[in-house]
């Protein structure tokens, strides 16, 4: 394969971090502000959006595509930054078990007090994914 052409694989899987979360935040900021512009523009004016549907291979529940490599070992179960380009702006993470299932996560706190790097939380996510 020609590394021009696919994405690094190595690239492909990284954790989720509180930075993660951060840059998250910074571009639904960045997305509001954008918006109000646009409000504030005049009505008659038109102003192409491009919308984003989420990836069909990517979907919950589905297996990861071979296209995406393998997994590494120490990753599995873990929380990484989602790939799909639709949740780029979407606090969510995934996390993919051992039959390479995919699974999707909400980054905002659970029942108000867990967050999504709490050990509680952690432990949750590690007991629904299990196969």
């Amino acid at each position: 394969m020609d590394p021009l052409v696919w994405p690094s694989v190595m690239n492909r899987f990284r954790r989720f971090t509180p930075e993660s979360l951060a840059a998250i935040e910074e571009k639904i900021a960045n997305r509001k502000k954008e918006q109000v512009k646009v409000k504030g523009k005049k009505k008659n004016q038109r102003v192409e959006e491009y919308k984003l549907t989420p990836q069909l291979d990517l979907k919950i529940c589905k297996t990861l595509p071979s296209l995406y490599g393998d997994i590494p070992a120490e990753l599995v179960g873990e929380p990484l930054e989602d790939f799909d380009p639709y949740y780029s702006d979407h606090k969510t993470f995934m996390v993919i078990n051992k039959r390479r299932t995919i699974f999707r996560f909400t980054a905002t706190p659970a029942l108000f007090i867990f967050g999504p790097f709490n050990p509680v939380r952690k432990a949750a996510i590690k007991i629904l994914i299990h196969s």
